[in-house]
């Protein structure tokens, strides 16, 4: 009962950060609270990091709502540790954040009704007022992340632990190798985000000949990753202040 109080609340905190600040939403951070919370740090943060890396690239653009990674994070990181693993979070969180998902679209679809009566306030010059209609969407934007996360926790640990142990080993094998694939779209969505230059694509191949010719991991690729973007970024800036010198030159020139 604590224990679920906690990650609702939790989730809530991070729903308001989501139309704040965006500091704290991101799933490995949210992972890494709810395991202090039911007292499995390591589980939570193996959770964390898969679904930190499978919804790295996903995001709003326009109109689309994006899964509701706080809800899927929270829910599937408290029943996960309860079940045992990180293939039963997996299983939760994407399921729960498309579901999750449904409740974001029906929230902003809703407070679009605020705005006639903050435009209203404003021809008022009514400012106290059109303050505290902010309060508002924060409200509900709290409760439709706390409520479903205190009811799934609350209800759902011993039913899902119960269902875990009765699944299949193929069924958690495939659950296993869907946790591995699944990461690769999230990465691959950010590379489309980032890699806008020909040249840019001559890093990821390097890394990937780091890691897998060389068998290095993470931490030495990174080493060697930092000097060779710095020295890139140098040249980049430095090309970039010769083209301008040379526009400036030749711009003067005209002038005389």
């Amino acid at each position: 009962m604590i224990a679920a109080l906690f990650v609702a609340l939790w989730a809530g905190i991070c729903a308001i950060d989501d139309i704040g600040t965006q500091m704290i939403r991101r799933p490995l951070l949210i992972a890494t609270v709810v395991g202090l919370i039911m007292g499995d740090l390591q589980t939570a943060l193996l959770i964390g990091a898969t679904l930190e890396v499978m919804w790295m690239g996903v995001g709003n653009v326009g109109a689309y709502s994006a899964p509701d990674m706080i809800s899927g994070t929270a829910i599937g990181t408290a029943l996960g540790i309860a079940a045992g693993g990180t293939e039963a979070a997996i299983a939760l969180a994407v399921p729960t954040s498309l579901l999750a998902q449904q409740l974001l679209i029906l929230y902003r679809s809703g407070i679009v009704a605020l705005n006639p009566i903050a435009e209203r306030w404003v021809e008022e010059g009514d400012f106290d007022k059109i303050f505290r209609i902010q309060y508002i969407p924060m409200i509900i934007a709290f409760l439709i992340r706390a409520v479903p996360t205190f009811l799934a926790v609350y209800f759902g640990a011993d039913l899902i632990a119960q269902i875990v142990a009765q699944l299949p080993d193929k069924i958690i094998t495939g659950l296993n190798v869907a946790g591995k694939i699944i990461p690769s779209i999230g990465i691959g969505l950010l590379m489309l985000m980032m890699l806008k230059k020909a040249e840019l694509w001559l890093f990821l191949v390097a890394g990937f000949t780091l890691a897998v010719y060389l068998k290095l991991s993470v931490l030495p690729i990174t080493l060697i990753a930092l000097p060779l973007a710095l020295i890139y970024d140098l040249a980049i800036h430095k090309n970039t202040q010769a083209i301008v010198s040379n526009q400036n030159t030749n711009d003067e020139d005209y002038d005389l």
